[in-house]
Parts: C-alpha cells; sequence; structure tokens
C-alpha cells in the first residue's frame, strides 16, 4: 500500500509539472522573461544548441562553463524542483545544495520574485531535453573550493526581493526591476571588489569584461547615458545602434540580440527611464565631440592611415561620417575615445557578425588579414582623427587583446 501511495504521489507530481509546463500563458511569460534575463547568451556556445550550456567564462582564479539548462534529467535541470531551482537564482545554491560562483548572476536575479523565476522553470520545461554533458570548470586550489560560497554569500548576496520605490513612478520602478534584476546590467557595468563582488557604490560606473570594456551606463551626463536624448538611448537599447553615440559590439551586442531587442517598447522605455535615473557615476571615458573630420591627415601616421584607406574608409569614410549608411559613423563614439582603444582593437580582431539587424551593421573581422603591428597603427590613427586622445597603440596591445580572445 506504501508503494502505491508513493507512486501515485509520484505521478501527482509529474502530472502538475507538465500541466505547469504547458500552461501557454505561463510558458510565453517565461519565455519572456528568459529572454529579459539573457539566460541564452550565456547558456549557448556559438553554433551550439540553445541553453546547452559549455561557453567559458575567463575569470581571474580560472574558467568556469555554463552548465545545461535544457529539461534533460541527467545533463540538464530536468530532475529540478521547483524549490531547487528558485533557490539557485535567488540563493545560488542549487540541486543537492551546489554552490554557484557569482559569474551566475543570481546576486541580481535574487530580486526576482518565486512566480517570475517559475514561469523562467516552466518555459525552459517547455523545450526539448538536449543530452549535453557539462565541462569540467577549470579552477585552482583553494577556488575549487565551493563551500567557500557559504562564507561569501552571507557577506556580499543579499537574498532579498525587489522593492519599489515609493517615491518613484511605475515606470522608473519597472525599469530599476529590470535593471537590477532579470537584467543584472550592473554585473557588467559595475567594477568588482576584491572580493569579486559588485561594488555597489560604483554601479553602472563601467568596468573590464575580458578584453572588452562595458561603459559607465549611469546617469552622468559625460561619462554616463545622462545626455543622450531618451530616444537616441531607446533605439540604441532595442537595435545596438545610435550614430554618433554607440554601436553596440563584443558582449553587448550579444544582449542585444539575445535579450534587449525582444522587450517591449514600453519596458525599452521604462529602462531607459530608470538609467537616466539612477545615481550618477563621473567616472570612465566620456564621448568625443560629434564633428565632420574632414581636416588634412596628420603626418607620420603613414601605416594607419594606409590600413584606413584599404580596409575601412569604404565603409566609414575619412571624414568619419559612414558611407551609405549612418550606422557606420565613426565620430561621437566613446569606442574612439579610449587612449587604450580596448574596445577598438576588441573589434577590429572579432568583426561583428549580428545575425539579426542586416548587413548594415555587419563588419568583418581582420585578426587574420593584418598583423599586431598594422592594427596598432591603424588604431592609433583612427583614435587620433576621431577621439580627443593622444593615444598611441603598440603591437603587445594587440598581441594582448588577440590573447584574451582566443582563450
Amino acid at each position: 500500500m506504501t508503494f502505491i501511495k508513493l507512486a501515485l504521489a509520484a505521478t501527482l507530481v509529474t502530472v502538475c509539472a507538465t500541466a505547469q509546463a504547458a500552461d501557454p500563458q505561463l510558458v510565453a511569460k517565461g519565455q519572456y522573461l528568459t529572454r529579459a534575463a539573457d539566460c541564452e547568451a550565456c547558456h549557448t556556445t556559438p553554433g551550439g544548441k540553445p541553453f546547452t550550456g559549455g561557453l567559458a567564462f575567463q575569470l581571474p582564479f580560472g574558467t568556469l562553463y555554463s552548465p545545461n539548462i535544457t529539461p534533460d534529467p541527467a545533463t540538464g535541470i530536468g530532475a529540478w524542483s521547483d524549490d531547487e531551482f528558485v533557490s539557485a537564482l535567488q540563493k545560488g545554491v542549487g540541486k543537492d545544495g551546489k554552490h554557484y560562483y557569482p559569474a551566475f548572476p543570481y546576486t541580481s536575479y535574487t530580486l526576482m520574485p518565486r512566480e517570475d523565476i517559475l514561469a523562467i522553470k516552466a518555459y525552459l520545461f517547455s523545450l526539448a531535453p538536449v543530452d549535453q554533458p557539462p565541462k569540467d570548470n577549470d579552477i585552482g586550489f583553494p577556488f575549487n573550493q565551493r563551500w567557500g560560497m557559504a562564507l561569501w554569500n552571507p557577506m556580499f548576496a543579499a537574498n532579498e526581493r525587489f522593492v519599489p520605490d515609493p517615491q518613484q513612478s511605475a515606470e522608473f520602478n519597472r525599469g530599476a526591476y529590470l535593471v537590477q534584476g532579470p537584467g543584472h546590467c550592473g554585473e557588467c557595468h559595475s567594477p568588482r571588489t576584491l572580493f569579486q563582488a559588485v561594488d555597489t557604490g560604483k554601479s553602472l560606473a563601467g568596468a573590464t569584461i575580458g578584453n572588452w570594456q562595458a561603459y559607465n551606463i549611469s546617469s552622468d551626463p559625460r561619462y554616463g547615458v545622462g545626455g543622450w536624448p531618451r530616444d537616441v538611448l531607446t533605439r540604441y537599447l532595442a537595435t545596438g545602434e545610435a550614430p554618433g553615440y554607440a554601436m553596440a559590439g563584443g558582449p553587448m551586442s550579444d544582449v542585444v540580440e539575445h535579450s534587449l531587442r525582444f522587450l517591449t517598447p514600453a519596458d525599452i522605455q521604462a529602462v531607459a527611464v530608470y538609467l537616466q535615473g539612477a545615481p550618477a557615476r563621473a567616472e570612465g571615458i566620456t564621448r568625443p565631440k560629434a564633428v565632420v573630420n574632414d581636416g588634412p591627415l596628420a603626418p607620420g601616421d603613414g601605416l594607419g592611415r594606409k590600413v584606413f584607406v584599404d580596409a575601412c574608409a569604404g565603409c566609414h569614410r575619412l571624414d568619419g561620417q559612414g558611407n551609405q549608411s549612418p550606422v557606420a559613423t565613426l565620430s561621437g563614439l566613446k569606442t574612439l575615445n579610449d587612449p587604450l582603444g580596448t574596445n577598438l582593437i576588441a573589434v577590429l580582431l572579432a568583426g561583428h557578425y549580428p545575425a539579426t539587424f542586416g548587413s548594415q551593421q555587419k563588419m568583418p573581422d581582420f585578426a587574420h588579414s593584418y598583423s599586431d603591428k598594422e592594427l596598432a597603427a591603424v588604431s592609433t590613427f583612427v583614435l587620433r582623427r576621431f577621439g580627443e586622445s593622444d593615444a598611441r597603440i603598440t603591437p603587445q596591445q594587440v598581441a594582448r587583446s588577440r590573447s584574451s580572445a582566443l582563450h
């Protein structure tokens, strides 16, 4: 009799779980929130099946690989209960008490209420399971001791849900929830402390992510986005392009591709409202003046000028105004005012291949076409012609970025 009762209970649980996953409204809500949380970008390798994991994250203490989050019971999350899934997102502690590292942004997801998290689970469980065993992390001692996160969490992970600010509008609070919670924007756009916790005193002030720079997106009018026209900012968030202000590349391009472009216009507007009302952080890189640079070419830039004329001027023109499409406009871009040329070098090496927005945003990569010396020369030429710093990029800087992109 006991066996029969247990079997019936197990059957009931399975039926309930299936009914939950089959609820079209819940699944649709979960799909929207999964996109808002940018889950696919981190849990999918280039050319791999969505949500099967394996993407490498280079951290100061080693390499982490994202796990399979399809509903496969053996290699994914198919055997996870609701409580285990909620615990993973709110506490960083998943099935069987396994602690996660904060590369998984549970320190932001913790702001999400249980019902939103379970909607994400319902969507993921509606997908086809994929048998894809997780890759082993490459982390040295003592950082490979996950139990240490039990000490880290009480100090740096709040385990608190989002509470609207009664002094702000509903639109501002919606934006705050999306940015701070599922969108986890501060995880990339905020510097981290010695203990790899987000520095809350410098939230949205910008940070380095691998060989890319995540810029200041606080409300500061010079260093952040406080001075952007609202329609320009919303266009950038939805499409990754804002000629004369910014063009999304690298990790930010992935965010637009997999997440932001799916948000409703109202939610995009709410995000913009919040970013332009969040605390201002006066640090980082400023935008250069967006002017037509039709002056004479600087002497001594022979190699850089030659590479630019041969490989770049066809799209960007020598005056930086963009040929055929304003998307190719160079003047006014913060990327060209960084004296280290971090994102400029990275995009020259990696190119820009968005799958969604058409050929006008595509840029070929030059990693195999030009040497470190040639890419350093053209970077110096571009930074000096369209930026406001006396930048000089060395072949060693290009080599370091190239090496970082390969690992």
